[in-house]
């Protein structure tokens, strides 16, 4: 069984990340400016298997791009890389987390961790305006989902 380590990106990941999100259609956009709000996931050869980041708005961050590879869907490496996500938001000093989805298979998983399911309009004005957010309104069986790190 190969290692994994999880790790804040940094600059010269940018384009491995980068090329990482593309490969699974997923945007990049803004990946540079976010850098340090972006969890890399990597076996023992420094090969990207997952990752997660975070847009930071005031004391309010949107999780984005959680891409895994096939390999790596277990949910055991899903749980920790929430939890380091939610490591990374409190120290870069935000008090709650939102995320929204399509992916109903998720959505149990995602409530037993501790989130919960928001409607629409209990999501922060500011957020609803968002290119992901209007993304996922679009698209049948979306849900969105909140999580208090305080």
């Amino acid at each position: 069984m190969k290692t994994s380590i999880v790790r804040v990106a940094q600059k010269q990941d940018e384009n491995e990340l980068m090329k990482f999100l593309t490969e699974a259609s997923v945007r990049s956009e803004g990946v540079a400016d976010l850098i340090d709000y972006f969890l890399i996931m990597e076996d023992e050869e420094g090969e990207i298997k997952a990752t997660i980041g975070i847009e930071p708005y005031d004391t309010v961050g949107l999780l984005r791009s959680l891409v895994m590879k096939s390999e790596t869907t277990v949910q055991t490496d899903l749980l920790y890389l929430l939890q380091q996500i939610f490591l990374l938001a409190k120290e870069k000093g935000l008090s709650t987390v939102y995320l929204g989805s399509n992916r109903k298979s998720t959505l149990q998983l995602f409530l037993l961790m501790g989130f919960q399911q928001v409607d629409k309009s209990e999501l922060p004005t500011f957020l609803v305006e968002k290119e992901h957010i209007k993304n996922v309104q679009s698209v049948d069986n979306s849900f969105f989902l909140k999580y208090s790190l305080e």
